[in-house]
């Protein structure tokens, strides 16, 4: 028993490891998807590690445009990560009972 309850927490420390190099990159605003207004990368782990914002796409005078782009940037990348760690911690969670967690 104690041997399978190991296996189960490696194979999900390993699945910890994975979602940390998953990366998911949005872009919102701007003309296209090439000249976005605003491009954030989420982490597998649910982390904003870079925010973009092209100062060329700004205009001042609508900081409400930016700051709304901002925010559907962030909840379309944080759902697409959502999905990912999901979807890799998965098979993972039917074993989770057997530790007593």
């Amino acid at each position: 028993m104690a041997f399978d309850q190991m296996k189960m927490l490696n194979e999900l420390r390993k699945a910890q490891k994975e979602l940390k190099k998953q990366k998911v990159v949005v872009v919102a605003g701007g003309e296209d998807d090439d000249n976005p207004m605003v491009e954030i990368t989420i982490t597998g782990e649910l982390k904003i590690e870079r925010v973009k914002i092209d100062p060329d796409q700004v205009d001042l005078d609508d900081i409400e445009e930016l700051e709304n782009n901002i925010q559907v940037a962030i909840r379309d990348g944080m759902q697409k990560a959502q999905e990912i760690a999901a979807e890799k911690m998965k098979p993972l969670m039917g074993g989770l009972g057997n530790l007593g967690l």
